[in-house]
């Protein structure tokens, strides 16, 4: 084996490169913002801030709630300290129907995309309900670190 076979790396590349998340100091993270928290993307909904001790570092109290499942999640770090913030992003898509608890959705383009789930409750209940009474609806879909959920839903305006 030459000199030349042993330094040879394969790099691996995965999508657009677009990443997931991106980093921000602990400081700089503010309230209604959104951190990762245990792997999960979260909105930040209470913070504080606590001086440490002589030489110690200030720290930086984060209260959140998991932007999919809804779940409180709680986290401290130094505020020198970086964590990591997702990439969110919000679409309104035209509904198309409601089929086998999936919602079928026609992007601004005219495709369909069919991958986002009938949200559970009372939300999923009044879309399927609006639906059903033949309503033209337009749905806001939240997509965060490759997970995408409906969180809000309108009437199509008349007239489109």
């Amino acid at each position: 084996m030459s000199d030349d076979e042993k330094h040879e790396h394969v790099f691996e590349t995965s999508g657009a490169g677009a990443s997931t998340t991106f980093p921000m100091q602990c400081s700089a993270l503010r309230k209604n913002g959104y951190v990762v928290i245990k792997d999960r993307p979260c909105k930040i909904i209470d913070m504080s801030t606590s001086k440490t001790g002589k030489h110690g570092h200030a720290k930086v109290h984060l209260v959140a709630t998991d932007i999919f499942t809804g779940k409180k999640l709680e986290d401290l770090c130094p505020s020198t300290h970086n964590m990591n913030v997702p990439n969110v992003s919000r679409n309104e898509y035209s509904l198309l129907y409601v089929e086998d608890g999936f919602l079928h959705l026609m992007t601004a383009d005219g495709t369909e995309k069919n991958d986002v789930k009938l949200p559970e409750g009372e939300l999923g209940e009044k879309i399927q309900a609006e639906s059903d009474d033949g309503k033209e609806l337009v749905i806001s879909i939240i997509a965060a670190m490759g997970e995408e959920a409906a969180i809000s839903y309108k009437e199509a305006p008349k007239g489109s």
